[in-house]
């Protein structure tokens, strides 16, 4: 009886875990972008952007500038790290000059989601010369509904 209660209880405490995980997942993320930047075929100038997933199931994504100045809405595919996120963070690809918006990933959670390129974004990738090319990581925060 009590090892009996016992499992119980640690699967309620392990259920409680999960569903707090699922639900920081699903928390948009506010991070300032300090560089104009392409998110599918839309380029965004710098400023201060609330990223989310459009609704919980959904692959599409929302950017929307904190100022109503920008947003666009994105395509996404599902992303999975060997490891648990430090952070909340968006990816950037650089090409020269250019930035485009590739990930998005949620502290605490091993889940994230991919960007697909763009047309424009597979053109540049081909004629860019390798030593032009890197990657940037901002930090975000999570931000209240």
């Amino acid at each position: 009886m009590k090892k009996r209660a016992f499992v119980m209880a640690t699967l309620l405490v392990l259920s409680i875990m999960v569903a707090a995980q699922v639900a920081q997942a699903e928390e948009p993320m506010l991070v300032n972008i300090p560089f104009a930047f392409t998110a599918g075929n839309v380029t965004l100038p710098a400023g201060e952007y609330r990223v989310q997933k459009l609704d919980g199931n959904s692959a599409v994504v929302l950017i929307s500038c904190t100022d109503a100045s920008a947003s666009a809405m994105v395509l996404s595919n599902a992303a999975q790290a060997k490891k648990a996120q430090t952070q909340s963070k968006l990816v950037f690809k650089r090409y020269e000059n250019r930035y485009f918006l590739s990930q998005l990933w949620t502290a605490g959670s091993i889940h994230g989601r991919q960007l697909l390129k763009s047309r424009a974004e597979k053109e540049i990738a081909q004629s860019a010369r390798l030593d032009n090319q890197g990657e940037i990581t901002l930090v975000a925060r999570l931000s209240p509904r």
